[in-house]
C-alpha cells in the first residue's frame, strides 16, 4: 500500500504533485472512496461529514477532479455482504480518509474488517487528513490528551472506549496541524512535548505538509513547515 499521510489535505502543488506520482496516473484517470466516519463522532459532524463528500469544505480531498468517487461508509459494512465491498476496494485507485475523532475512527477501521484487508492493498493510494492518517501510527499518545483525544464517554454512552494503540501500519508517529490558527495547542513546543513521550519517531506536520510513503521509504512533501522528532 502506497501512503500520503497528510494534516489538512491536498493543499498545495506539492502535496497534488506527489499524490500523481503515488497513483502513476492523473487524478482525472483515477477512481477514489472516500472515508468520512471519523467525523461523525464530533460537534456538526453531519454536515462535516456531508461537506468533505461533497467537496465543498476547506480540506480539498473529493473535489480534485476524480473520474469516479464512491462512499466508503465504515459503520455500514459489518451488515452487508464483505465480498461486495472488498471488491470496490480493491479496485479503486485511491482511499481518502478523512479526519475527526482518532479512536472512532479506529474502532470502525477494526470492526469493519478494513484494518485487517489494508496490508494486502499494494496498489491502492491511501490518502489520511489528520485523524485519517493519525490512525495508521503506532498509538495516538497518552490516552484522551487535550490534543488529539476526546475526553473518556460517559457510562451511557455508546462510544467505543479506546486505548492509545493504533494500527501500526507506519513505525512513526503523527502531531498534525502544527501552528494552525484555529487550533492553538497544536503548537510546536507541545508537538515536542508529546513526542518525548513517544517509544517512536514522530513527526510534527502543518497543514502544508504531508508525509509520503512507499515500500517503507519515508519522503516529506512540504511548502510549510514540520519537525521530526527522535524518541527520547
Amino acid at each position: 500500500m502506497k501512503l500520503l499521510l497528510t494534516s489538512g489535505g491536498i493543499t498545495n502543488p506539492s502535496i497534488e504533485r506527489a499524490l500523481v506520482e503515488l497513483l502513476g496516473k492523473p487524478i482525472a484517470e483515477s477512481s477514489a472512496l472516500c472515508v468520512a466516519t471519523a467525523i461523525y463522532a464530533g460537534a456538526g459532524g453531519m454536515g462535516r461529514a456531508y461537506r468533505f463528500i461533497a467537496g465543498g469544505g476547506t480540506q480539498p480531498m473529493t473535489e480534485l477532479g476524480w473520474k469516479s468517487m464512491g462512499v466508503l461508509e465504515l459503520t455500514a459494512l459489518p451488515s452487508i455482504d464483505r465480498d461486495t465491498w472488498v471488491a470496490a476496494v480493491r479496485e479503486t485507485d485511491a482511499l481518502l480518509v478523512y479526519g475527526g475523532d482518532v479512536m472512532y475512527l479506529c474502532h470502525w477501521m477494526r470492526s469493519s474488517g478494513l484494518a485487517e484487508l489494508l496490508p494486502s492493498l499494494r496498489n491502492m493510494v491511501y490518502v489520511g487528513l489528520s485523524s485519517g492518517s493519525m490512525v495508521l501510527t503506532p498509538n495516538f499518545g497518552e490516552a484522551y490528551d487535550d490534543w488529539f483525544c476526546r475526553e473518556p464517554p460517559a457510562p451511557a454512552s455508546n462510544l467505543p472506549v479506546a486505548d492509545d494503540q493504533a494500527l501500526g501500519i507506519v513505525d512513526f508517529s503523527i502531531f498534525p496541524h502544527v501552528d494552525v490558527e484555529r487550533s492553538p495547542q497544536n503548537s510546536m513546543a507541545n508537538a515536542e512535548l508529546w513526542a518525548s513521550r513517544r517509544p517512536n519517531p514522530t513527526y510534527a506536520i502543518d497543514d502544508e505538509t504531508a508525509i509520503k510513503v512507499v515500500d517503507d521509504e519515508i519522503e516529506v512533501v512540504s511548502e510549510g513547515h514540520w519537525k521530526r522528532f527522535s524518541p527520547a
